[in-house]
């Protein structure tokens, strides 16, 4: 790229006329800096994974054995409740969200996101709406117990009184969502550097603009979905309500409307991290680039109209179930076609196996594990069989904690060096990953046959013969939950040791992109002077 040795002169250049970011706690209150954005949600997302996971170990330690061994079952219903919402909504959209900040102006030469004060006020929403929903742990009564999902009547007409603390908070990430993806949607649409063409998007920032997209399109579905609830729990209306002429059924569809976009808005930017990783390790260019971007268009679009395959025996009509049936293996070929067309980036490719990179090929197993159960699922009369079992649970542990978690992780350990300048110790990448890997198929690989033998979710208590694959599991998550005690010390050690050696501005031998022209570690303000893109 003949911009380099310009970009490198502007990056440099920057520290005459510019002091650097101010000191202390106002920095980080009132930055409109994309990149101190990008870092206050990865650390906030880094906080709530370990809250979550937490929670989860609590969740997989009553499972040890059968009976009630650690907490009562109504605690138990708060746990399965909280982590499925911290883990949604606290650790991987505000981890994808702080990527995005991070590497979305670097990447199309932009100096800053479009509305830098709207971006400060995006993140900050987030520790009150999670503050507010925690604080329910403390309240009389119960925390929201009615599974993540919330159906009603359970969290209307049964629901504890916290439930109104948690909807004001489920409308403060909402807010805090829908401000973020106008800000993306806006950047990428106005900022691009010269040059930089639709075609010529790195695959990252196809993926949060599609992500964008979706957020704008289902988050007022969601807000409207709590308010709804709101009104039936307080003023007497039966959105949902039999007895009051509504419908609770009502309640899964306007959910799930939103619900089933949003497991893409927890994926695609994983997507597009992979799409940047396994090139840059292959050194090879991506292969099949637009058909990439059209994939993950489709899958998108494919993502709306697939909803009710989450609610298959609930009495649906034959036609619609049908309908969503075929509608719902569809989702499998634009997905497939990612497959494919990462392996045909790896194949023939001059391949390294740096911790990214093993992250990256970690996801490509596990996911596919996960997309073949997904296609089982989809299925109307097998899901008769599987729905709400453990076959459910682990489905969707397989398609999350890789295509979420561990592309999250694979772009931290990708871009840690370019953010921090320094770079972390290989083998503890190595040891977090095999961990990672090792403690994930322990966990979740025996609840497919726990779920195909019958054994339900949501449950604190089960039959004895489930016990020795429950121990199995309970292990898996223990191993899984303190491997990431490497990965938190990797993250403080690259950002808070001095510097030994100087890395290089492209940092790993055959990245490509605009990203890896700036110096390294990358400075507060960059692109001051556009980059031409050739």
């Amino acid at each position: 790229m003949s911009h380099e040795s310009h970009v490198h002169e502007v990056g440099h250049g920057h520290d005459h006329h510019h002091h650097g970011p101010p000191k202390g706690f106002s920095r980080w209150v009132y930055t409109t800096n994309h990149k101190d954005i990008g870092t206050l949600y990865l650390t906030f997302s880094l906080v709530m994974l370990f809250i979550g996971g937490i929670m989860a170990l609590v969740i997989r330690a009553e499972l040890f054995e059968p009976g009630t061994i650690l907490v009562d079952p109504d605690f138990f219903n708060q746990m399965t409740t909280m982590h499925g919402l911290i883990m949604v909504f606290g650790v991987i959209m505000p981890a994808m969200a702080g990527l995005a900040n991070w590497m979305i102006p670097l990447m199309i030469g932009a100096p800053d996101m479009a509305l830098p004060r709207l971006n400060n006020w995006s993140f900050w929403l987030l520790p009150f709406a999670f503050s507010m929903l925690m604080s329910t742990m403390l309240m009389k009564g119960s925390a929201p117990n009615f599974g993540w999902t919330f159906y009603a009547p359970l969290s209307t007409i049964y629901g504890p009184n916290s439930t109104d603390f948690f909807i004001f908070s489920i409308h403060l990430m909402g807010a805090s969502s829908i401000m973020a993806a106008l800000n993306i949607v806006v950047t990428i649409f106005n900022m691009r550097a010269p040059g930089m063409t639709w075609m010529k998007m790195p695959l990252f920032v196809w993926s949060w603009l599609v992500t964008a997209f979706l957020l704008l399109a289902v988050m007022p579905v969601l807000a409207g979905c709590v308010t709804m609830m709101l009104m039936d729990r307080h003023f007497h209306t039966s959105f949902f309500n039999a007895a009051g002429g509504g419908d609770p059924l009502l309640f899964q569809h306007v959910f799930w409307f939103f619900g089933h976009p949003e497991v893409y808005i927890l994926i695609l930017p994983g997507f597009g991290v992979i799409s940047e990783v396994i090139p840059t390790f292959s050194r090879k260019v991506l292969f099949g680039y637009r058909f990439m971007v059209y994939a993950t268009a489709s899958i998108a679009i494919v993502g709306f109209v697939v909803w009710m395959h989450h609610m298959f025996t609930t009495g649906a009509p034959y036609a619609a179930q049908l309908y969503f049936m075929y509608a719902t293996m569809l989702v499998a070929v634009p997905t497939g076609i990612k497959i494919f067309n990462w392996l045909g980036t790896l194949f023939k490719g001059s391949i390294t196996f740096e911790t990214p990179m093993l992250f990256a090929l970690g996801f490509l197993v596990m996911f596919t594990i996960g997309g073949f159960s997904g296609v089982m699922l989809s299925l109307v009369p097998a899901d008769y069989q599987y729905r709400d079992s453990y076959f459910v649970v682990a489905h969707f542990h397989y398609v999350l904690v890789s295509g979420s978690l561990f592309t999250i992780i694979a772009a931290v350990y990708f871009w840690l060096p370019k953010w921090t300048g320094n770079m972390y110790s290989e083998k503890l990448g190595q040891w977090h990953f095999w961990l990672s890997v090792i403690g994930m198929n322990v966990a979740f690989l025996p609840m497919h046959f726990l779920g195909l033998a019958g054994m339900p979710r949501r449950i604190p208590d089960y039959a004895l013969q489930f016990t020795d694959f429950n121990q199995l599991c309970t292990i898996g998550a223990f191993i899984f939950g303190f491997a990431q005690l490497i990965f938190l010390y990797i993250v403080i050690k690259a950002c808070y040791a001095k510097r030994r050696h100087k890395l290089s501005d492209e940092v790993w031998e055959g990245a490509k992109g605009l990203e890896w022209t700036i110096p390294t570690p990358a400075p507060y303000h960059t692109f001051e002077t556009a980059p031409v893109v050739h």
